[in-house]
């Protein structure tokens, strides 16, 4: 690669990191803030549908644990390809192809009779969601400006709580409403694939990703274009930047490089903390229902219950891109997975309406802080050339856990109840917080864009 190119692509990123926020960054973020909330509507719903059908289908605690981990399955395969593919394609078309496939089959599973091809078609699920969430996530942190960036992403995370709080909207008024109020619910989750449109030709490719291509002219009018928006001169913006060469060209190459010697810590770090926290995560959010009908509540109640409790995302995120920017990115993460560590402990032996409320809203608080949290850092703890590479396999890492959760659910409470699964939750957290402490924080810093 030239030297005119690679001081091209140091003014490019260091244009993008002076930038205000603007009008096209609003775009971008809600852009892919809507596909992220169809996303989390999509996982909140079975966790509603799930109830539904273990009493009309009759079926076992196998099964049930089957149709929410089939899904992770597809969703761990989703993420390590997705990640591969954003690298080499670039990240809009992926983002756009995993709405269109998970949106299709959501809607397909509306017309499913038995538990086989509910399967099936929640593996595909699987693929397409997996696959949108690292891709997003990087997508936005490559058009933040440097000042912002944790807290856009960390905004970005918090359309999961209107995503899941629409999916119990419609868990309380729609699948209670009739014996296909489930099917219903399904075809709603059919949105994503005409949204899949919308980002494809609606939103622009991430001009970090094309100058690594070597695409500068088409990064360069994109990045123009946010200058124009912010009313900026590009003489204002341009700053004197080293030049880059890119990490790893091929798929191979980046997989080997998240595992050399600069990369190995945080790379172990990353991927112990998606594992754990998905593990908690699942195995709590995808059984709550459950768990609160085996308790003696109706569906209605149960579903109202995590109704009330899924509201407290919002703060829970509200809070988190605050204090990210504020405190920095590894102590705000550690902060609100101790804080799950507490809330998951303490909504394990809760045995009052009171009791239950009280601690599942303060769970959903700092859980979902803690998502927003591990999604900024995620992205910026890798260099552009394996950027979306890097953010997928440790999501995929994730899934294996969010595969294994709601299996061993059912038996955790057979043996032990609520407490013992809850408490096994806390010792998740406990590890990931930990864990996060090998993660580097690059509060205020540019992207690394080698």
């Amino acid at each position: 690669m030239s030297g005119p190119t690679l001081s091209s692509r140091s003014s490019l990123a260091a244009r993008l990191d002076a930038l205000p926020f603007t009008r096209s960054h609003l775009r971008v973020l809600t852009g892919s803030g809507v596909g992220w909330a169809l996303d989390a509507m999509d996982v909140g719903l079975i966790s509603f549908i799930i109830a539904v059908l273990a009493q009309q289908w009759s079926l076992s605690p196998a099964e049930t644990g089957w149709i929410a981990s089939v899904g992770f399955i597809g969703m761990a395969i989703g993420a390590g390809v997705g990640g591969l593919l954003a690298d080499r394609l670039g990240r809009r078309q992926v983002f756009a192809i995993t709405l269109l496939v998970y949106g299709v089959a959501t809607g397909a599973s509306a017309l499913v009779g038995g538990v086989a091809m509910l399967l099936v078609l929640r593996f595909f699920v699987g693929l397409g969601l997996g696959a949108e969430l690292p891709v997003a996530s990087t997508y936005v942190s490559e058009f933040a400006p440097a000042a912002i960036r944790g807290r856009l992403i960390v905004i970005l995370e918090a359309f999961w709580a209107v995503g899941w709080t629409a999916a119990a909207l419609i868990g309380y008024f729609v699948i209670p409403a009739s014996e296909d109020g489930w099917r219903w619910a399904f075809a709603l989750g059919a949105i994503p694939a005409a949204y899949a449109l919308v980002v494809r030709w609606g939103l622009p490719e991430s001009p970090r990703w094309l100058a690594s291509r070597g695409r500068i002219g088409q990064a360069d009018r994109i990045v123009s274009s946010l200058e124009t928006d912010a009313a900026l001169q590009r003489t204002q913006t341009i700053r004197k930047a080293p030049a880059v060469e890119p990490l790893a060209a091929t798929a191979s190459a980046r997989m080997r490089t998240l595992w050399s010697p600069e990369f190995r810590l945080r790379t172990l770090s990353v991927w112990t903390v998606w594992f754990c926290v998905n593990f908690a995560y699942y195995g709590a959010f995808i059984w709550i229902p459950s768990i609160l009908f085996a308790a003696g509540y109706d569906l209605v109640k149960s579903f109202g219950f995590t109704l009330l409790i899924t509201l407290a995302q919002l703060p829970g995120y509200a809070v988190a891109a605050w204090l990210i920017e504020a405190w920095g990115r590894r102590i705000t993460l550690s902060v609100f997975l101790a804080g799950s560590a507490v809330s998951a402990v303490l909504f394990g032996v809760a045995d009052s309406q009171v009791a239950i409320i009280a601690s599942g809203m303060a769970l959903s608080f700092f859980n979902l802080g803690a998502w927003g949290a591990l999604y900024a850092v995620t992205p910026e703890i890798y260099p552009t050339s394996l950027r979306a590479t890097g953010a997928g396999w440790a999501a995929a890492v994730g899934r294996i856990a969010s595969i294994v959760a709601p299996l061993v659910v059912p038996v955790l409470l057979a043996r032990g109840g609520a407490p013992l699964a809850f408490v096994i939750f806390s010792a998740f957290f406990v590890v990931a917080t930990v864990a996060a402490w090998g993660l580097v924080d690059r509060r205020g810093k540019s992207l690394d864009d080698r």
